[in-house]
């Protein structure tokens, strides 16, 4: 096997643990969209377009309670600018790939892709392209192939799976695990602190509006903290 299908086989195995999560986190997707009154078609139409579990799971929400399609749109985006930040985090290792494999990585960029990716590549910075592209697909071929599953069995399965299960503590630990790792300075630190300030002094705003200023401030003090840091050094 050559060194690029050795690196893709590494990717694989170490996107492979959040198997446990994304299963569960797929089936209570699909569970709640179907709860929520989407069919089979509209579920599966959101999740292989979206893509984006918390933003889904946020857009069935607000759909339940009526809220304004711009306020859900609005909700979407501000959850999903971190895919922004991901980008921009990624295009030193893989920008110069060819313009199919970047539309590509970018259609399946996700937070456990971009979390193991990123942890790759910065410790081994001197991996040539082709390698950081076959360990990038690698890490996302048991992860989005079993979003989309997940989602359809649960959706299929709608309310059939019993509350007991808890299937919704993959949400939680889908995160912690991957922003506890990358809580390294201090700008991480408080925006990550801020975030969780801001999001629960105003949980009390219609449509998860809180949400959305949580975001915009968490970004902007850790941008600050960034530039504050850089001036000093």
């Amino acid at each position: 096997m050559s060194i690029t299908g050795k690196t893709y086989w590494r990717g694989f195995r170490d996107g492979a643990p959040f198997i446990l999560v994304i299963a569960p986190f797929g089936l209570l997707f699909g569970v709640v969209a179907t709860e929520a009154g989407f069919n089979l078609l509209e579920t599966m139409s959101m999740t292989v377009l979206v893509i984006a579990g918390a933003a889904q799971f946020a857009a069935v929400q607000m759909l339940v309670d009526n809220a304004p399609v711009v306020v859900i749109v609005l909700t979407g985006l501000a959850i999903n600018l971190r895919m922004a930040m991901y980008s921009a985090s990624l295009t030193p290792h893989l920008g110069k790939a060819p313009l199919w494999q970047r539309a590509l990585i970018a259609y399946t960029l996700v937070d456990q892709a971009y979390g193991v990716s990123i942890a790759k590549y910065e410790a081994e910075p001197d991996m040539p392209l082709p390698r950081k592209i076959a360990y990038y697909f690698g890490v996302i071929t048991p992860i989005v192939p079993l979003w989309y599953g997940s989602t359809m069995l649960g959706a299929l399965a709608g309310s059939a799976i019993p509350d007991e299960y808890a299937l919704d503590f993959a949400i939680p630990i889908t995160f912690l695990a991957l922003v506890a790792p990358a809580l390294r300075s201090l700008p991480h630190v408080a925006a990550a602190v801020v975030s969780v300030l801001v999001a629960l002094l105003l949980n009390g705003l219609p449509y998860n509006l809180g949400l959305l200023v949580a975001a915009v401030l968490a970004m902007m003090t850790g941008a600050k903290l960034e530039k504050w840091q850089g001036e000093r050094t």
